[in-house]
């Protein structure tokens, strides 16, 4: 029985959205547990898939905020 979880960052993929939309998750589980599926032969009713979203204060990388990991990416 797998069981996969899916983390993302709490904001939108296009300007006017604020996370993940309903649409795009219901996407990931599918796909994710059709991955699953065709690799290792697990079955769909066997497959459970969460998908966590995390606000951007709340991650960091290379030692500081994301929001300023960022901005120091494009500048």
């Amino acid at each position: 029985m797998p069981i996969v979880n899916i983390i993302v960052t709490r904001e939108g993929t296009t300007p006017d959205a604020a996370s993940v939309t309903p649409e795009e998750k219901a996407r990931l589980i599918k796909g994710v547990s059709n991955l699953l599926l065709e690799v290792l032969n697990k079955p769909l009713d066997a497959t459970f898939v969460t998908i966590q979203e995390i606000e951007l204060d709340s991650w960091g990388r290379n030692g500081m905020p994301v929001k300023e990991f960022r901005l120091q990416q494009t500048s």
